[in-house]
């Protein structure tokens, strides 16, 4: 890569954000921040109470992460982000126009599995149902990939770390 990315992991809960962020920004070598630390208290203990967010309580939220991902323009860099929805991801790039974007993906089964397992966060399974309700997958005007997340989470951030490298790669930029 000519110039680092600044790269928004994105998808619903439990599909590994904050896994597969720090590692893939150690294989692109850039840091990493993780998006539910942008979060106002207010939203944290809305979710935590089991209450879906609602676009105005996001939108302070996204802001802050688009300033994070702006501050690292031709440095590179891996936030993660839900970024659930195109306005989310337009709101996202209207901060940082170069931002790209690794869709992780998944079957509700496994990602809900994932959720039950994990200790120590604030997003309950029962918002599951909300998040994909809400997902609105990459279009193919927006710059970025998809990346299944079975398998380990050293082969999905490999995954992950190709499938940017081929957005880089002349056949795929002709």
């Amino acid at each position: 890569m000519s110039t680092p990315h600044v790269v928004v992991v994105m998808g619903v809960a439990g599909t590994g954000k904050t896994t597969i962020g720090p590692l893939l920004a150690e294989r692109l070598g850039v840091p990493y921040a993780e998006g539910d630390d942008f979060h106002p208290q207010a939203n944290i203990e809305k979710m935590s109470a089991g209450t879906p967010l609602t676009d105005e309580d996001r939108w302070p939220w996204l802001d802050a992460i688009g300033r994070w991902a702006h501050s690292r323009a031709g440095l590179g860099g891996v936030v993660s982000s839900s970024a659930l929805k195109r306005s989310y991801r337009d709101r996202l790039r209207a901060e940082a126009p170069g931002a790209v974007f690794v869709h992780l993906t998944g079957s509700r089964e496994l990602i809900e599995d994932r959720m039950r397992h994990r200790e120590g966060h604030f997003m309950p399974t029962s918002l599951l149902d909300s998040q994909f309700a809400t997902l609105q997958p990459l279009a193919a005007d927006e710059a970025g990939v998809a990346v299944d997340v079975a398998g380990s989470p050293e082969e999905i951030a490999d995954r992950a770390t190709a499938a940017l490298a081929e957005l880089d790669s002349p056949a795929a930029t002709a």
